[in-house]
């Protein structure tokens, strides 16, 4: 009995060393894992005097080596990692590199503010159909993305209001019988009067006053089709002048007030005319009369002789000014509309500039869209002029221009070389000129203002046309762009590719497609 319990103790212990090993062992593996972590560890990251092999080992100065360069036909010989510099990835999304891949980004304000350009002047060009409206429709809609205010100054087919609408902004539509702009509206500039200091009131009433008788000089050159003389301009700022006086800012002047005033013919006025009798001073302004006239029950009647029935929204994500009604009674009243609209957009930007430095509404940026450049400027001698003031100074007012044309003999037709030599100025002003398809000829045009290579030049001529008439075949150039900054930077060409949205946003060939 006694042998039996010694055994019996005996086997106890025995289990009790075997299970004591098993623990052991099992704390042995679990304590070994990180262990071995660790060494792999070691293995990736570098000591801290290097790898130990021969030619390894710390270096504590690096040597100046020689710089070589190349082209990438050449370099890859002897270096096969070789691509283009990265294009830049600041701004709105447009495509890829046709060259490297890369994503491409462009907004004229936030290349401004990185330092890539000097001013936000942009200009595209190029044949119709090759995607020009689609292009600035996708710089709109970045643009209010990242917090900018887009303006779509006179919309004349329309191709921008689909999309403002969809971006929830305001959409006027100008026409007979719908709304209508007063180009003597002060607009926003107007109404923020009561919000500033003597000195800041007076200097912004010159600021209207000023806008208020650039725009009504247009116009009268528009219908006249010829200059207005100083003398006639003399009358006009007087009788602006008074009419401000009598109106004492309960509403705003219209062209009606002005002609009234004129054919009234105060003493003030006569004064201003240097006419001492009535016979003398109606003998001065009668061609400013009927040329006011013209305005009122001209064939501008109906849409610029009243006050403005809607107010552009100073808060709006975007306002796009519909003037597609009034491109079907002729093109002068489509170019006044043009005009009435370029100088209301930018005293709004004017103003909001004002109610933010009063801290009254958030300061933000801007871009302005200027389709159709050339049906605004060939209207009449001179109103380039106009045009070249409203857009020199969009660099202080923090807004972005995006100027839309078909090709440069659009600006070269103009009626006088003083006009020609200014519209050329909006493209040599524009740091970014954007190149869709374009035949040589244009190119040729296009190099003495920005200047190309040989094989930039034969890539966008090369989206011009189709090669072959197979029916169907997708035209080369739709949404290639050539992007170009200044003349010694190499273009990026671009190609874009639409989300599914945005093909039935920027669709501007409805109304050629069956049903």
């Amino acid at each position: 009995m006694a042998i039996v319990d010694r055994q019996s103790r005996a086997e106890e212990r025995r289990q009790q060393r075997e299970e004591r090993r098993r623990l052991k062992r099992k704390k042995q593996r679990e304590t070994a894992a990180p262990d071995r972590s660790a060494e792999r560890d070691r293995e990736v990251i570098a000591p801290l005097l290097g790898w130990r092999h021969r030619g390894g080992g710390a270096s504590p100065n690096i040597p100046n080596v020689v710089e070589y360069q190349a082209t990438t036909a050449q370099a890859c010989g002897l270096f096969p990692f070789v691509t283009s510099s990265k294009p830049p990835a600041i701004g709105t999304p447009i495509g890829r590199d046709l060259l490297s891949g890369e994503v491409v980004c462009l907004d004229p304000m936030a290349w401004l503010r990185a330092g890539l350009i000097t001013n936000p002047g942009c200009f595209v060009l190029g044949q119709p159909g090759t995607g020009k409206s689609t292009f600035v429709k996708r710089l709109v809609t970045g643009a209010v993305s990242f917090g900018s205010q887009a303006i779509i100054l006179g919309d004349t087919k329309p191709d921008y209001s689909d999309l403002i609408a969809h971006l929830g902004g305001q959409v006027v539509r100008i026409g007979r019988g719908l709304d209508r702009i007063n180009p003597l509206d002060a607009g926003p500039l107007g109404q923020v009067m009561g919000r500033l200091t003597d000195m800041e009131r007076e200097k912004l009433r010159w600021e209207v006053r000023s806008r208020r008788i650039s725009l009504l000089m247009a116009l009268c050159t528009l219908v006249r089709e010829g200059r207005i003389a100083n003398s006639e301009e003399v009358v006009l700022g007087a009788a602006i002048d008074l009419l401000d006086e009598r109106l004492a800012g309960l509403r705003q002047p219209t062209v009606i007030d002005v002609l009234n005033v004129v054919e009234e013919g105060p003493d003030s006025l006569r004064s201003f005319a240097r006419a001492d009798t009535r016979d003398q001073y109606d003998k001065r302004v009668d061609d400013l009369v009927f040329t006011l006239r013209l305005l009122c029950t001209g064939s501008l009647a109906g849409v610029f002789d009243g006050e403005t029935t809607t107010p552009l929204d100073l808060e709006a994500p975007g306002i796009s000014v519909d003037i597609s009604r009034v491109g079907a009674a002729g093109d002068k009243l489509l170019t006044a509309a043009m005009l009435c609209t370029w100088s209301y957009g930018f005293g709004m930007v004017d103003a909001a500039a004002v109610l933010s430095e009063h801290g009254v509404i958030r300061r933000r940026s801007y871009i302005g869209v200027m389709d159709e450049l050339w049906r605004a400027l060939r209207g009449a001698p001179g109103l380039v002029e106009f045009a070249d003031s409203l857009t020199r100074l969009n660099r202080s007012k923090g807004m972005a221009s995006v100027m839309v044309t078909h090709s440069l003999n659009d600006l070269e037709a103009l009626a006088t070389e003083e006009d020609r030599a200014k519209a050329r100025g909006f493209v040599d002003r524009s740091a970014i000129t954007v190149l869709a398809g374009l035949p040589p000829r244009e190119l040729a045009a296009v190099n003495r203002i920005t200047p190309m290579t040989a094989p930039e030049q034969g890539l966008v001529s090369s989206w011009s046309s189709p090669d072959s008439w197979q029916p169907g075949a997708r035209h080369p150039g739709r949404g290639k762009y050539l992007i170009k900054t200044g003349a010694e930077r190499l273009g990026i060409p671009v190609q874009m590719t639409l989300t599914r949205d945005e093909l039935a946003l920027y669709d501007t060939d409805q109304a050629i497609r069956r049903e």
